[in-house]
């Protein structure tokens, strides 16, 4: 009992160590097993992802050698797009060069666009025209102050003014219009548009010639009216009853010259005191001359036939016809000496020549009066302008040495009167010595012509006596 109970535990542990055992063989197969199938899913695991890796290589081969052959096509493209980049450089370069000749081309062009563009400008301001078509040079103005680049519409325009200008320029027309009159006052009434020459007005008061403002854009009256005759001839024109018309070629520039012209009453009161001497000479003068042609022309006037028609009645000796014939015309000169030498026929030769030469002696006092006076004023009156001259350049010179040369007008009062004396002597003395040496000529022939006369009444005498 006791041998079982000591050997029982024994029993129990053999017991369950086989226990155990087997459960340790059972777990161990179950491990092994499991295992096994862990082995053989990892093999077939290790297969899959093997055929996997498989093909993925061939894909990655496959790949590679697209990769590769798209890698030589990227070369070959690379080399091809250098090539044409070189080729595009090239272009590049040459492109650039065009660019930059058309560039220099396009600013010359634009240049000369703006510089002909300033000269219709200034051609279009100046022009009278733009009285009558106003602001019409705005147009050029985006281009000269470069605010717009100058295109195709601007040269139209520029071309559209120009051509403008030069029609109404080449036209002679009469239009209404306005335009500042002598008083500063705006006033309407025909214009007389002559090119861009002269512009002319006519109002029911008055008519005369225009001057343009390019600053106002308005026609301006010259503030001196012109002489009549120019005033007639504008009238005239413009009613159409003449074909001419006064024209200032130089636009304007004569005509200013009207506005500071002196009339001779205006020179004269810039002489000073010595002009009046000058003036009464001139008077003088003229008076002396008119008064010896009127008594020339009335004692020589009809006796140019006179011998030739007394001869017929010499030669039969009718004196009394003779005599009849001389009656007609005894106030003349050369018919008192051939009545003198008539009525003293019975005389000598000796005696009756000297009776003609005592009657021509008698009648040159009368035919030479006043020839020497005329010659003296014709010789004082530019000695009287050398004075003024003179006296003129004296004062002028007073002036500068209190007053300096800085101030021209200053010196004017002085310079006139030097001018002015000089003018005035001088056109008084040329006309007077003119006029003194035609009637002192005259004289001479007239009385040589008496003289040839008596001699051929003495032989017509004497030879009817024989």
């Amino acid at each position: 009992m006791f041998f079982l109970l000591a050997f029982c535990p024994k029993l129990l542990f053999s017991k369950d160590m086989r226990i155990s055992s087997s459960e340790l063989s059972q777990k161990m197969k179950e491990i092994l097993e499991k295992a096994f199938e862990e082995k053989q899913r990892a093999l077939k695991k290790a297969k899959e992802v093997e055929e996997e890796i498989n093909i993925s290589r061939k894909k990655l081969k496959e790949a590679i050698s697209l990769l590769e052959k798209e890698k030589k096509r990227l070369l070959l493209e690379n080399k091809r797009l250098e090539k044409e980049i070189e080729v595009l450089k090239e272009k590049e370069k040459d492109l650039k060069t065009i660019k930059e000749e058309k560039e220099k081309d396009l600013k010359e062009l634009i240049g000369f666009i703006r510089t002909n563009t300033k000269d219709l400008y200034s051609l279009l301001k100046q022009s009278p025209q733009s009285a009558f078509y106003r602001n019409r040079e705005k147009a050029l103005k985006p281009i000269l102050e470069k605010v717009k680049f100058p295109g195709m519409d601007h040269i139209k325009e520029m071309v559209k003014l120009l051509f403008q200008e030069i029609l109404l320029s080449s036209e002679v027309r009469v239009q209404r219009g306005s335009f500042v009159n002598r008083s500063g006052e705006d006033e309407n009434g025909e214009i007389l548009v002559i090119g861009n020459f002269t512009a002319a007005y006519r109002t029911p008061k008055e008519c005369g010639f225009l001057l343009y403002s390019d600053k106002s854009e308005k026609f301006f009256a010259l503030s001196k009216l012109p002489s009549r005759f120019y005033r007639k001839k504008i009238k005239d024109y413009m009613q159409g009853s003449s074909n001419d018309v006064p024209v200032d070629i130089t636009k304007g520039a004569a005509l200013r010259q009207l506005t500071h012209s002196l009339s001779l009453t205006e020179q004269i009161k810039r002489g000073g005191p010595l002009v009046w001497p000058i003036l009464g000479i001139g008077i003088i003068g003229i008076i002396l001359t008119l008064e010896r042609l009127f008594y020339l022309l009335t004692k020589s006037t009809g006796t140019a036939d006179i011998v030739e028609q007394i001869r017929p009645y010499a030669a039969k000796g009718n004196w009394d016809n003779c005599l009849k014939l001389c009656e007609d015309k005894k106030d003349k000169t050369l018919v008192k000496v051939l009545i003198k030498g008539i009525e003293n026929r019975s005389l000598k030769r000796e005696d009756l020549e000297n009776v003609l030469q005592e009657a021509i002696l008698n009648e040159i006092p009368k035919l030479e009066r006043f020839l020497s006076t005329i010659g003296i004023l014709a010789a004082i009156a530019p000695l009287l302008g050398l004075l003024g001259t003179v006296t003129g350049m004296i004062n002028t010179f007073h002036v500068i040495t209190f007053y300096g040369t800085g101030d021209p007008r200053m010196m004017s009062s002085g310079i006139s009167e030097a001018l002015v004396t000089t003018m005035l002597g001088l056109s008084v003395a040329i006309p007077l010595m003119l006029c003194h040496t035609l009637i002192s000529r005259w004289v001479e022939s007239y009385i040589a012509k008496i003289e040839e006369s008596s001699v051929s009444l003495v032989n017509m005498i004497f030879a009817q006596k024989e």
